[in-house]
């Protein structure tokens, strides 16, 4: 049955995918004009003044950008001409070093709020101001502080991390099933063992439904901060390719963006169904 609904699904999936393809192609098939167009004006308009024919590419040519991309992903001709591989490993790298940050701090301090109802009381008020505040009103801040665009991006990805973590730590561990608890206490379990055996496992899924929205809105926050500090990344190279007016470049980008959030998400996923187990 569950094979059958995935496979439904799987060829739903494509045909809309086709369908979505085909509209993007007439749609831009049929931006043709039979009157020329002012150079000025269809520079402006994003047009060429030959044809009056959209700049907008179609399926076809974002297919065939994405094929030259594959082919050579790691090139490095410059500052401001680097492959697409290159961008993404920055991309990722600093992604990775400012979760992993948030990590090692909200999963901690998670527990030790949702086990102390006076670190609750105390630090509950900081946390519902600080959560609100944009990552990237954080950026000219870390900038000034920091004195380094690869560091400053990193400090936001930590802070845009860090509450959906924290948030779904303290959660998990303070809806710990009382009985549990009770018979750890029956037992003599100390605080640390308690947590480490009976607190975690009972909060994992939980904890990881946290770390699943952080690393989504960390990989969306990258993008936004490279294009502010620039340099490298996958944001600096959208922006860069915007300047370039090379709109099929940043289509191809938004693409990859979005298929290595998707692959991120999924890595998350399948840790959390590992440690989530019916009642």
């Amino acid at each position: 049955m569950r094979v059958a609904l995935g496979l439904r699904a799987g060829f739903l999936s494509l045909a809309l995918l086709a369908a979505m393809l085909l509209v993007w192609q007439i749609a831009v098939g049929g931006t043709a004009k039979t009157q020329p167009m002012d150079p000025e004006y269809a520079a402006l308009m994003g047009a060429t003044a030959t044809t009056g024919r959209s700049a907008m590419p179609g399926p076809l040519d974002v297919g065939a950008t994405i094929v030259k991309h594959l082919k050579n992903p790691f090139y490095d001709h410059g500052p401001n001409d680097k492959g697409l591989g290159i961008q993404l490993a920055y991309s990722v790298g600093r992604v990775a070093l400012g979760y992993g940050l948030a990590v090692l701090v909200a999963i901690p301090v998670g527990f030790l709020i949702g086990m102390s109802p006076l670190a609750s009381r105390v630090l509950d008020p900081f946390i519902q101001i600080l959560k609100p505040v944009s990552p990237l009103a954080w950026m000219p801040l870390a900038l000034y502080t920091i004195k380094d665009s690869t560091l400053s991006s990193i400090f936001v990805i930590f802070i845009c991390s860090l509450w959906p973590m924290l948030i779904n730590t303290v959660f998990g561990v303070a809806s710990t099933r009382r009985e549990w608890l009770n018979v750890a206490r029956t037992l003599e379990v100390g605080p640390v063992r308690r947590a480490f055996t009976v607190i975690l496992p009972a909060a994992a899924p939980t904890i990881l439904t946290g770390m699943r929205i952080s690393i989504g809105i960390a990989w969306l926050v990258i993008v936004a901060a490279e294009m502010l500090v620039g340099g490298t990344g996958i944001g600096y190279f959208v922006w860069n390719e915007w300047n370039n007016l090379s709109i099929t470049n940043v289509i191809t980008s938004i693409l990859v963006i979005g298929l290595v959030g998707m692959v991120l998400d999924q890595l998350l996923a399948r840790a959390q169904a590992l440690v989530t187990f019916p009642e």
